[in-house]
């Protein structure tokens, strides 16, 4: 890895992670464009690569400063881990099945309609 990239990265993280604590998204909204336009990943390794950089740091340090201000609902929190683990492996599955293209216009029509919806919503 060049010095370039692992600054590339340091800023990709950085970025990623204020605006997962900020917003509360998962950062993939942000990191799997960074990491494809600006490292040149495919769409599937930068889902997989951001998927990956986002267990421990979200997990742990992000939601225990929400769970400190006493912004956590366990009983939420424990049903959306459960289902999230089987969404994922069937969605990285379907995901794997389809062209990386077309994979990314469907991540890119998420990515606007959620932008539409948060620009006009009240």
């Amino acid at each position: 890895m060049s010095f370039s990239t692992f600054i590339i990265l340091i800023i990709i993280g950085l970025l990623a992670g204020v605006v997962s604590g900020f917003v509360g998204v998962g950062g993939g909204i942000l990191m799997i464009p960074l990491l494809i336009f600006f490292l040149g990943l495919s769409q599937f390794e930068a889902q997989g690569t951001a998927l990956t950089a986002m267990l421990p740091p979200i997990g742990i340090l992000a939601a225990m400063n929400y769970f400190k201000a006493g912004y956590v609902k366990w009983e939420y929190a424990v049903v959306i881990a459960l289902t999230f683990v089987i969404g994922g492996y069937f969605g990285s599955n379907m995901s794997l099945s389809l062209n990386p293209i077309t994979v990314r216009k469907i991540f890119g029509v998420i990515m606007f309609l959620a932008a539409i919806k948060l620009i006009f919503s009240k």
